[in-house]
């Protein structure tokens, strides 16, 4: 206790003994027994009082002893079984736990990792990928505090996630790779990356492009063969070395039939070659007898055009054609949909075929557009008011449901320049994405869907799209996002059929069967999401006898069946929506690919570089007690003595209290009792 809180309560009792003085003693008449215990009783009440506003208190010192935290993370892909075997790391990682040096230094954890990270004291080589980087990154915000050794038992070869060997850990940690596996490099020949188009047009030649890989020091020929379907299409002879390791061909292929192809390209294996699985890789296209050819309308040059272009021809079913306001009817006539970028009265024929036509079309306006032309023209909706022109955020309407938006979000991205005015809809609407201004909900549309019978419009009332895109990219490091949405966009407007109550979204194809998801959206006769449906999945297999009837998990504003278990081969499905007659049914395919047995020797290089990068060592698997012995004298990883300050009370508050309310009760009682009330 510290001295002044002492001082204070001499005070205290101090000034308690004067006041009772004067009371009850100072020139009283009355003397007795009664009247040193009324004192008595106010002296108490007094004193309980003033300890109550002083509330001493003193300080307790708890000591205990901190250790560091030795992580065990244990690679669980597929990879390792050709690594080593499970009896062998167990027993390494077993000898670690029990070793009673490093159980008096640190406090010992095991986790597993693949795909993703779990906390687990069991070896199962059956994770499909590997993702060091996540793992580690993880840990890294799991342990914050102390210092932490994590200990990595890997072959090094990652499949999936960002480069693991230049992750930088906090500096109270350190990574100490164990590599699994033989470090030989065998001499190898190997078939990388493949890139086709999901989609080409029957009778029209699509490029496949390959990468032909090769680990070696000597020069080696092989042939290379494209099959499609279980047909030879191409055949080509590649020469290889240790200074041209690598080799890209570019095939053109022409689509003869209608229909999901499944290409494959294999490499003949070399002599003694030890590692085949890599020789061969599949891919798959879609073939399909259909092309949209859209129209970009606009007599001003902007970014957005660009952007436009690009996103709607990312997909091959769609062509973009930019036209001006004064092309003839005739062009306009072989287009599909139509889209007028920032209208003036330039415009006037192109409205006049649309109102003609029937035709579907997007408008999209900004700080060129004419709006005293666009209200007169056409009947869709009416800008009114100021027209100030401003910088509008987008925020994504969660209920819209006209078509699938996939992984596309708003979130941060930047304002479109648009025009702060009254927004009137006049005919039956969906907005997509309501304007946000200076943090402000407007309320008002930024991207909505107007119908009308079977006609279909868009409007979008900003410039500047192509920021976006832009943005996308920088979050993701790719457009696709952005392009899925724009190319839903295109289907739908694009398609004259009458709306379903029960939309499907799924991939026609899926590299392996980890990424095997469908998606399902189901809307009530008003055509609002309905979130308390019961939907179910029938799978059934087209090369085995695989059948499965599964219910379809709500994910926010969709339906959701997650298919990871399933073989690779052919598979057809059927969405049922129970009490209703509503169905759908469609197919796809799982490749048969499996990324951890494209490499046979472990990647010591970058786990030696992971180490230096993060204050560790690199060790092999028979250098685990040198691991351990390195560890258990480390002066980093000494346990340390701290000690906790526990501030407590002197007395319990209530305690006093009660003192008080008994001190008084029992002088009043007293007092009345004697008649000196």
């Amino acid at each position: 206790m510290e001295l002044s809180t002492v001082l204070l309560i001499v005070l205290a009792v101090a000034a308690a003994l004067t006041l009772v003085y004067f009371q009850y003693f100072y020139k009283n008449p009355r003397k007795g027994s009664l009247n040193i215990i009324l004192a008595a009783l106010r002296f108490v009440t007094l004193f309980c009082g003033l300890l109550l506003l002083i509330n001493p208190k003193f300080i307790s010192k708890d000591y205990f002893v901190e250790k560091g935290n030795l992580i065990l993370l244990v690679d669980n892909s597929t990879s390792m079984q050709d690594a080593s075997s499970e009896a062998e790391i167990s027993q390494a990682i077993e000898e670690i736990r029990q070793n009673e040096a490093l159980r008096e230094r640190f406090t010992i954890h095991q986790y597993g990792f693949g795909n993703s990270i779990s906390d687990t004291d069991s070896i199962q080589f059956d994770e499909s990928n590997t993702d060091v980087s996540n793992a580690l990154a993880t840990l890294n915000d799991v342990f914050v505090n102390g210092n932490n050794a994590i200990v990595l038992f890997s072959d090094g070869n990652q499949t999936l996630g960002r480069d693991y060997e230049y992750i930088k850990l906090n500096e109270n940690s350190s990574v100490h790779p164990v590599v699994i596996g033989d470090t030989t490099q065998y001499e190898d020949i190997s078939i990388g990356l493949i890139n086709v188009n999901k989609y080409a047009f029957l009778r029209n030649s699509f490029p496949i492009e390959s990468t032909i890989r090769y680990q070696g020091n000597r020069p080696v020929s092989s042939t290379v063969t494209i099959s499609i379907n279980g047909s030879r299409v191409h055949q080509e002879r590649v020469n290889l070395s240790a200074t041209k390791n690598s080799q890209t061909l570019n095939t053109l292929v022409e689509a003869q039939s209608v229909g999901i192809k499944t290409i494959k390209i294999e490499v003949g294996a070399l002599e003694n070659e030890r590692n085949t699985a890599n020789n061969s890789k599949e891919t798959a296209i879609e073939v399909i007898d259909e092309k949209t050819n859209v129209a970009i309308v606009s007599d001003m040059l902007h970014p957005d055009i660009g952007a436009l272009k690009k996103s709607i021809e990312s997909n091959e079913q769609r062509s973009v054609t930019l036209l001006k306001p004064s092309v003839g009817q005739s062009e306009l006539e072989d287009m599909g949909l139509i889209i007028l970028y920032q209208p003036n009265r330039n415009f006037r024929n192109i409205y006049e075929f649309l109102n003609n036509s029937g035709a579907n079309y997007m408008t999209i306006t900004g700080s060129k557009t004419d709006w005293n032309f666009l209200n007169q023209i056409q009947e869709s909706f009416t800008i009114s008011g100021s027209r100030q022109s401003e910088d509008i955020l987008p925020v994504l309407n969660n209920a819209f449901g006209l078509f699938g938006l996939g992984n596309f979000a708003v979130d941060a991205f930047p304002p479109l320049k648009g025009t702060l005015a009254d927004i009137q809809l006049n005919k039956e609407s969906e907005t997509l994405m309501f304007q946000q201004l200076q943090g402000i909900n407007l309320e008002k549309p930024l991207f909505v869907i107007l119908t009308e019978s079977n006609r279909k419009e868009a409007v979008l009332l900003g410039e500047d799209i192509w920021r976006w895109r832009a943005q996308v990219y920088r979050n993701e490091q790719s457009f696709d996002t952005f392009d899925e949405f724009i190319g839903n966009l295109m289907v739908y407007l694009g398609s004259n059929k009458q709306r379903n109550r029960l939309e499907l979204d799924y991939e026609l194809v899926f590299d392996n069967a980890s990424m095997a998801k469908i998606r399902a959206s189901y809307f009530d006769e008003s055509y609002q999401f309905d979130a308390n449906a019961n939907i179910f999945i029938s799978i059934k297999g087209k090369q085995n006898e695989f059948t499965r009837v599964s219910p379809m998990l709500l994910k926010g504003s969709f339906y959701e069946i997650d298919l990871s278990d399933l073989e690779a081969g052919e598979y057809e499905f059927t969405v049922t929506v129970q009490d209703e007659n509503l169905n759908r049914s469609g197919t796809f395919r799982i490749l048969d690919f499996n990324p951890e047995k494209q490499l046979n020797s472990s990647n010591y290089k970058k786990m030696e570089r992971l180490a230096l990068k993060n204050n560790g060592k690199l060790y092999f698997l028979n250098q685990v007690q040198t691991l351990q012995s390195n560890l258990s004298s480390d002066q980093q990883f000494l346990p340390v003595q701290k000690s906790r300050d526990n501030v407590v009370s002197l007395i319990d508050f209530r305690i006093l209290l009660g003192l008080i309310a008994l001190s008084l009760a029992l002088e009043w009682f007293i007092r009345k009792y004697n008649g000196l009330i």
